[in-house]
């Protein structure tokens, strides 16, 4: 491996991928370059994982920011607000939605077919386990690279409670990789040290988050029971793993981990809120630009080398 090693982190977040795919987009336009250039590992979960699988079959992040203002609203259509009451016994959405997006956008192109080295959790429900889809950059992975990337979008995106699991892999029951690694950079770090054998202090990490909210955790939390807890669980464990993971990344490779994860007020973060590309485009913009300095000193003086994968499709 080269003297330094750069990964892209981009979390999960449902329809606030939008955010994530801007900041790339304005990263792009103002540098004029081409941001996948200087990354030699993408990791990506759950919308994360849709941008990564896009940036590495050479779509560019503001084709992605198009994907999104043109799909959103159908994958999370929500008249009336009926289904936020199906909810609470039934998967929110049907996946037919996000399928068509992504078939729309990928095709049937293979996971392998990527230039680019990707990582990509999901978690397997039938087994408890952890489930990730690795592109062929080492000669262990014999399998994924044959999957259709939009089975791999489906599988790392496929949240419990609005989307049902995935089983057109294998006929396992795959669901959201946010379940253990919403905010994948830890996968990113394991992925370039363990099996990409490079040295932790070559390994650089670019995390990019869908912004998170300011959260009052009521007293009744205190002593709550099951009902009490139920609206709120979801929201702390992904935030409390998002900050552990954090936490342990930046202690194992200090200041070379650069993370953009802007916070707002609770009301405003939501999952499937397809109604406010303007609001995430605008935010972008702001944080992009306020960003844009240490991200070019730190990040885009580095061009990766060509991934050649072990096997292709």
């Amino acid at each position: 491996m080269a003297d330094r090693f750069q990964v892209l982190s981009l979390d999960g977040g449902g329809a606030r991928g939008l955010f994530a795919a801007a900041v790339l987009a304005a990263v792009e336009r103002d540098l004029n370059i081409k941001l996948v250039d200087h990354f030699d590992l993408i990791a990506g979960t759950s919308t994360g994982g849709i941008i990564a699988i896009g940036l590495g079959l050479g779509l560019t992040p503001r084709e992605m920011v198009e994907f999104y203002v043109k799909h959103s609203p159908q994958v999370f259509r929500n008249r009336l607000y009926t289904r936020s009451f199906q909810q609470w016994i039934y998967r929110k959405y049907s996946a037919h939605p996000l399928e068509s997006a992504l078939k729309e956008m990928f095709g049937e192109r293979p996971f392998g077919e990527s230039t680019k080295r990707l990582v990509i959790p999901s978690y397997d429900l039938g087994t408890d386990d952890v489930y990730v889809f690795r592109t062929a950059h080492d000669e262990r992975f014999k399998r994924d690279y044959k999957s259709p990337a939009w089975h791999v979008a489906m599988a790392t995106s496929a949240a419990p409670t609005y989307f049902p699991s995935f089983r057109r892999i294998d006929r396992l029951r795959l669901i959201d990789g946010g379940i253990w690694a919403n905010n994948p950079a830890m996968v990113g770090l394991v992925e370039s040290f363990g099996t990409l054998k490079s040295d932790l202090s070559h390994i650089h990490i670019l995390s990019i988050g869908t912004y998170e909210s300011i959260s009052h955790r009521r007293r009744l939390l205190n002593n709550g029971g099951r009902l009490v807890w139920a609206r709120t669980v979801p929201d702390v464990i992904l935030k409390a793993g998002s900050v552990g993971i954090n936490n342990q990344v930046r202690f194992l490779i200090g200041d070379r981990f650069v993370r953009l994860n802007p916070k707002v007020a609770a009301n405003e973060v939501s999952l499937d809120e397809a109604d406010s590309a303007d609001d995430l485009i605008g935010r972008a913009s702001y944080y992009s630009r306020r960003n844009m300095p240490e991200i070019s000193s730190r990040f885009m003086q580095h061009r990766a080398a060509t991934f050649i994968p072990v096997y292709k499709p």
